[in-house]
């Protein structure tokens, strides 16, 4: 579990937890035009807080699997953002991949790279080796964020994802922990 750490402005990067599933809804809801670009194409049934409460309880068990470290951005009572560090294989690889968003009201304040910043804090507290996010070819902000916090380039993936309804290609990054 994370302290909660205060960023500018009061928001608070803290561990997702039980009971999160209504106002991750509402964020998602709040945000879905400004994310459609970068995720998979969601069914009306994902903007559900009945969704959400089960994904924040699946995601859960994933901590106490160890192989996920979620985080939230709130102000106040509103989630405004998540980082995540997912899909944590630990033997020989000791890795994980980031995800990272940020409600549409909040952008260009270095949210995202404040909380990247906390996500690596947590990788290191993890005993993870190194990092690696993934981001569309496009998306010159989110690549800045992860250069800010040391990320280097590795790779380009051609169709990694489907994003937006078709298949895109993501430049990959990779951060070592302990540089």
């Amino acid at each position: 579990m994370l302290e909660p750490v205060e960023l500018d402005g009061g928001v608070v990067v803290r561990s997702l937890a039980a009971g999160d599933g209504p106002a991750l809804a509402a964020a998602y809801l709040r945000n879905r035009a400004h994310l459609a670009p970068w995720e998979p194409e969601r069914t009306e049934s994902f903007f559900k807080v009945a969704t959400h409460e089960r994904e924040v309880l699946a995601t859960l068990a994933r901590v106490d699997a160890g192989t996920a470290i979620p985080l939230v951005l709130v102000d106040g009572d509103e989630i405004i953002g998540r980082v995540n560090l997912s899909d944590i294989v630990r033997g020989a690889f000791q890795n994980a991949h980031l995800g990272y968003w940020i409600d549409h009201r909040h952008t260009g304040r270095g949210l995202a790279t404040t909380a990247t910043g906390v996500a690596v804090h947590a990788a290191r507290a993890a005993g993870l080796h190194r990092v690696q996010a993934g981001t569309l070819v496009h998306n010159a902000a989110s690549q800045a964020v992860l250069e800010r916090n040391g990320f280097e380039r590795f790779g380009l993936a051609h169709r990694y994802l489907r994003i937006a309804g078709r298949w895109q290609d993501h430049v990959l990054f990779e951060r070592i922990i302990e540089d």
